[in-house]
């Protein structure tokens, strides 16, 4: 229930402006760094851990409060509704011939310099972070929520965002972000590969989805990204990837699908299939959640039995 109503108020009203839980956690995190950073695997592995452990316990506790806690801390984990607002309105900008706008609102998806990109190339950056964070940002947490609670649920947020802190291939990050790194993709393995299944079978063309993914995937530079943007090429029937320009850097991005660049049209399909499968796996989690809070002994199956009253019948 406290998932179900969770997801709700985030469809509802997305994310706060200000005061959200994830930003309290990054800021604390950033200033963390600041003090710890060295240059060394350990001691980004280590940092990345304790991050995530205070998060785990922080969950835990807010689960103790019930259906309220874990509403609370589901709302704070997901964010799918945001990001689909910002792809519509980039899509609205597009359509009425504001590149500068639509290059204003970037930024809150995507890394990339937007200065540097035409409008497909804006097309082509928001469909791909609406793809990856399709799961990032409302399936893995969600599924994280079924396996483990409120915990599983604070938990992943803290992986994903320390990976989105620290986890990139810069001169600084290289090495102390690679345990974030490494943590955030084995956290969204299984996650990126239901989002691709969804993906394909919502979108009704999941043969393609699926060709899509066997072709591409693995040539992508992440073994998660790869599979969920592949998936919403061939769902879509666009292609992905190419020349990307990053502040720490420019990366060749294999072609991940077969099919025309992507148009402010193609923006529009991307920001529904995203929604319907942030529905689909929210009616999944809760029904797996459900069924391990069953076999685990929830609060239906500790409810004492009523004095006097026994299972044999009446002779």
């Amino acid at each position: 229930m406290g998932m179900a109503a969770g997801m709700a108020a985030d469809m509802a009203f997305g994310d706060p402006r200000r005061g959200h839980p994830v930003a309290v956690f990054g800021a604390a995190a950033a200033a963390a760094e600041r003090r710890l950073y060295r240059d060394s695997r350990p001691s980004g592995a280590v940092f990345a851990a304790a991050g995530v452990v205070a998060a785990v316990v922080a969950g835990g506790l807010a689960g103790r409060a019930g259906t309220p806690g874990v509403a609370a801390v589901t709302f704070s984990a997901v964010g799918g509704t945001t990001l689909c607002r910002v792809g519509g309105r980039i899509a609205d900008a597009l359509d009425a011939g504001d590149l500068d706008g639509a290059r204003a609102m970037l930024p809150s998806l995507v890394g990339r310099d937007p200065s540097l990109l035409d409008e497909a190339g804006i097309c082509r950056a928001a469909v791909e972070s609406i793809a990856e964070n399709t799961s990032d940002a409302t399936v893995a947490p969600l599924l994280w929520g079924a396996a483990a609670g409120a915990s599983g649920l604070a938990g992943y947020r803290a992986v994903n965002t320390l990976d989105a802190m620290i986890g990139y291939r810069s001169p600084r990050y290289l090495r102390f972000g690679w345990g974030a790194a490494r943590l955030d993709d084995a956290a969204n393995l299984i996650p990126a590969r239901v989002t691709a299944a969804l993906a394909g079978v919502l979108s009704g063309h999941p043969i393609r989805a699926a060709r899509a993914v066997h072709r591409d995937a693995g040539r992508h530079p992440s073994p998660n990204a790869g599979v969920v943007e592949a998936a919403f090429a061939g769902a879509l029937g666009i292609s992905l990837g190419g020349r990307t320009v990053y502040p720490h850097g420019v990366e060749d991005r294999p072609v991940l699908g077969e099919g025309r660049v992507p148009q402010a049209a193609d923006l529009r399909a991307a920001v529904r299939l995203s929604r319907r499968v942030q529905v689909a796996s929210a009616v999944l989690a809760v029904v797996v959640r459900a069924g391990v809070s069953g076999r685990s002994g929830g609060p239906a199956a500790r409810r004492p039995r009523r004095r006097g009253w026994s299972r044999r019948p009446r002779r």
